[in-house]
C-alpha cells in the first residue's frame, strides 16, 4: 500500500500482507491527493505547495517520473472518457484543466472558494467541485470550459460523488453531521442523511451500490451507505480522523487513513470492528493499493 504522510512529505510503504510498514521514501511537499492513471499502470500523486505531479509505480512505489510547472495541484480526477485531468487548487481558488494526454493546460477557471473534492458525471460533460470556503457545490462543462451553475450547500463541503445510476451527487459536510444528496439535474437538494461529525469523504465498496463515508473527527467512524434507498446500512467506530479509504479486492478489509493518529486504521468488514492500526508518518492522507475492489 501506498500512504501519502502529508506534513512529512513522504511516502510509506505497507505490507498489506503483515500490515507493517517496510519503506519510507521522501516525495514531495504537501502531497495530499492520490489516483491510479485509467490504464492503472501508475499511480499520481498531488503535491500542492511544490507545484507538480510525482507518478509511482503502483506495486513498488517507485518514483517514475514528475511533471513540473502543475499550479497546486490539491485535488486531481481523471474525466470517465479519459480527456481530462482536472485539479483543483484549494489555495489560489481555481480549478484547472489539462489534456490528459500530454498535460498540457487546456483552461484555468476561476473557482471561489477553497475548491476541494470533485467528481463527474457518467457522461463527462461535467465536473461538480465542493467550494469549502463558500459552501457551494460548483458545476463546470467540460464541453465549453466554462463554470455552468453553483448551489449552496451545507458548511465547509469536503467530499462529492456520483452515485452509480448517474442521479445523485453526495456531497459530504465536514462542517456539520450530515451528507446532502443534490439532483444536478435540476439542481436542487433533496435530502440531508445524518451520517457523523465531519462527514468528510467517500469511496464505493465495488458492488455497484454502497459507498463508505467517513467521518473525520478524533473518535472517528466510517459509514456504509446504500445509495438506492439513500440509508446508512452500517457504521464502524475508526478512531484518529479517517479521510480517505481504500478497500481490498476480495471485500474483506477497508483501509483509511488517520489523519490526526499518524497511523492506517484497517477494518474487518466481515466481523465490522477495528483490525489493525498501522503507524506511518504525520498526517496520512491519501492511501492506495492496486489490488482494489473496483470503482463503481
Amino acid at each position: 500500500a501506498l500512504v501519502l504522510n502529508s506534513t512529512d512529505e513522504t511516502v510509506s510503504l505497507v505490507d498489506t500482507a503483515s500490515h507493517t510498514e517496510t519503506g519510507r521514501l521522501s516525495l514531495c511537499k504537501e502531497p495530499h491527493h492520490l489516483l491510479a492513471t485509467p490504464d492503472d499502470t501508475s499511480v499520481v500523486v498531488a503535491c500542492a505547495v511544490s507545484n507538480e505531479l510525482v507518478f509511482l509505480d503502483p506495486r513498488t512505489g517507485r518514483e517514475q517520473r514528475r511533471v513540473r510547472d502543475i499550479s497546486d495541484p490539491y485535488q486531481l480526477g481523471f474525466s470517465p472518457d479519459r480527456k481530462w485531468l482536472v485539479t483543483n487548487s484549494l489555495r489560489l481558488d481555481r480549478v484547472d484543466l489539462y489534456n490528459a494526454n500530454d498535460l498540457t493546460i487546456v483552461a484555468r477557471i476561476p473557482a471561489p472558494k477553497t475548491p476541494s473534492h470533485m467528481a463527474f458525471d457518467r457522461a463527462s460533460q461535467y465536473v461538480f467541485v465542493t467550494l469549502q470556503g463558500s459552501s457551494e457545490v460548483l458545476a463546470i462543462n467540460l464541453k465549453t470550459q466554462q463554470p455552468e451553475w453553483k448551489i449552496p450547500v451545507g458548511p465547509t463541503p469536503a467530499g462529492i460523488h456520483m452515485t452509480p445510476d448517474d442521479k445523485y451527487l453526495l456531497v459530504a459536510i465536514m462542517g456539520a453531521d450530515y451528507l446532502e444528496v443534490i439532483d444536478w439535474r435540476t439542481h436542487t437538494s433533496v435530502k440531508k442523511v445524518t451520517i457523523d461529525k465531519a462527514t468528510h469523504n467517500f469511496l464505493p465498496r465495488g458492488d455497484g451500490r454502497h459507498v463508505f463515508v467517513s467521518g473525520r473527527t478524533r473518535a472517528g467512524s466510517i459509514s456504509l451507505f446504500d445509495t438506492i434507498t439513500l440509508e446508512v446500512v452500517e457504521k464502524y467506530d475508526v478512531p484518529g480522523g479517517p479521510d480517505d479509504m481504500e478497500i481490498r479486492a476480495d471485500g474483506q478489509e477497508l483501509w483509511a487513513t488517520a489523519r490526526f493518529a499518524r497511523r492506517v486504521q484497517v477494518v474487518d468488514l466481515a466481523r465490522k470492528r477495528l483490525a489493525y492500526s498501522i503507524p506511518v508518518g504525520r498526517s496520512p492522507h491519501g492511501v492506495y493499493f492496486a489490488d482494489h475492489a473496483p470503482r463503481k
